[in-house]
């Protein structure tokens, strides 16, 4: 998580920010619950998390992709190289 706020400070542009905060997100609740249920056992409870994991695995993606779309739709432009920050 903390390379994801880094990765939000340094990269340039919106495309790419958003490309690292969703790598991170998804990888770092993913590894979290992963973790939750190494700790908790073969329950019901372990179920429950890998059908979460299923789940943020689909969506956060997903979400992720339909804001860059929008924000593309919407005239954003990327960053070229070259550029000033923004």
């Amino acid at each position: 998580m903390v390379v994801g706020a880094l990765g939000l400070l340094r990269l340039p542009d919106f495309y790419t920010r958003a490309h690292a905060s969703g790598k991170c997100d998804t990888l770092g609740e993913g590894l979290m619950l992963l973790g939750f249920i190494l700790y908790e056992g073969a329950t019901l409870l372990s179920l429950k998390l890998l059908l979460l994991i299923i789940f943020i695995y689909i969506s956060s993606p997903t979400a992720v992709h339909a804001l860059v779309n929008v924000a593309y739709s919407r005239g954003v432009p990327p960053w070229q190289k070259g550029e000033e920050r923004r």
